[in-house]
């Protein structure tokens, strides 16, 4: 059997040795993306494909690959993935959920801690050389310890961001399709309230929702009208659980302090006027970006690929209704 790596650059340590010790490995021969047109060609004889987030696997391509059994998505989303026309032509199609909770949740604490801070007009000022004196008027940041948190999705990237807010003795106030359990927010000191209110009383507002018919655009106009003009967004879940102009005109009125973002509607392009707010601070998808994120993204990718192929249920099956087909 063999297996089409799209992108011959994926990080993490083992994936293309661990892929080789049970597969033919067959990799993209540049080093960006596959057009559509070679990404088609490539597929027609796989029996497997390792695929990014930012790659559209549709009913078109898997309709040329008739021997395609497993699309494993090297990422926790898969919205690039046709899941429903996979599971239709029996094609398992896994993801690698889990092993990104921390290194998100750091890096959602980075942009909250940084946009408070004022950290990238500071540094800016520093290196210019504007900095002659020092004068305590200067740059007066927000707070963080003692302020509100509002955790919109309290799965497992919420739960990693509200216990790293305990540290800071912060008030945390959650909303979410289901209300966790007692214990549950016993442990992370979490308060279930409506959206409405949690944007109404937080200082700081971090989403952590995947991107569905019910997420899309959640933070709309009218979401962040609600906001305190004091608080600041932060987003590490998916661009289009953000309503990117609406965001940009309240950034430029005021109407919230500032905005941390990772990911972004139509990336790579950001929305006009974005990029030249000072009062939000904007990184390039970074989330699951640490050494040891990506060695075990790597990891569950190959253990996901080698099940599917050898007829075993692969340990993170998004499709699982394709098993039944299977049976």
């Amino acid at each position: 059997m063999n297996v089409l790596v799209t992108y011959r650059n994926i990080p993490g340590a083992g994936l293309i040795e661990g892929l080789r010790e049970h597969v033919e490995v067959r990799l993209s021969a540049g080093e960006g993306y596959m057009s559509r047109a070679e990404l088609t060609e490539a597929l027609k004889d796989a029996d497997g494909v390792v695929t990014l987030l930012n790659e559209k696997i549709d009913a078109e391509l898997m309709d040329g690959a008739p021997r395609l059994k497993v699309i494993a998505n090297y990422a926790v989303g898969y919205n690039n993935v046709d899941v429903v026309a996979a599971t239709e032509r029996g094609i398992i199609v896994t993801n690698t959920p889990g092993v990104v909770t921390d290194a998100t949740a750091d890096l959602a604490w980075a942009l909250l801690m940084a946009v408070a801070r004022g950290l990238t007009v500071v540094d800016d000022f520093t290196r210019s050389g504007r900095w002659t004196e020092w004068r305590p008027e200067l740059f007066i940041a927000s707070d963080i310890s003692g302020q509100t948190l509002g955790i919109v999705g309290l799965g497992r990237i919420g739960r990693a961001v509200a216990k790293r807010a305990v540290g800071f003795d912060m008030k945390i106030l959650y909303t979410d399709v289901h209300r966790a359990a007692p214990e549950v927010e016993r442990q992370y000191h979490a308060t279930y309230v409506g959206m409405d209110e949690l944007l109404q009383e937080s200082d700081f507002v971090t989403l952590h929702v995947p991107l569905g018919e019910g997420t899309f655009h959640l933070i709309n106009e009218r979401a962040l009208r609600l906001m305190k003009p004091t608080a600041y967004l932060v987003n590490v879940s998916r661009g289009s659980v953000v309503d990117e102009q609406a965001l940009v005109r309240a950034l430029k009125a005021g109407q919230i302090a500032g905005a941390g973002l990772d990911v972004y509607e139509d990336e790579p392009r950001l929305a006009e006027g974005l990029a030249q707010l000072e009062n939000v601070i904007l990184t390039p998808h970074l989330g699951a970006n640490s050494r040891r994120t990506r060695d075990l993204m790597a990891r569950m990718t190959v253990e996901n690929v080698v099940a599917a192929l050898s007829g075993r249920v692969p340990p993170n099956v998004i499709n699982t209704d394709v098993l039944a087909r299977r049976r």
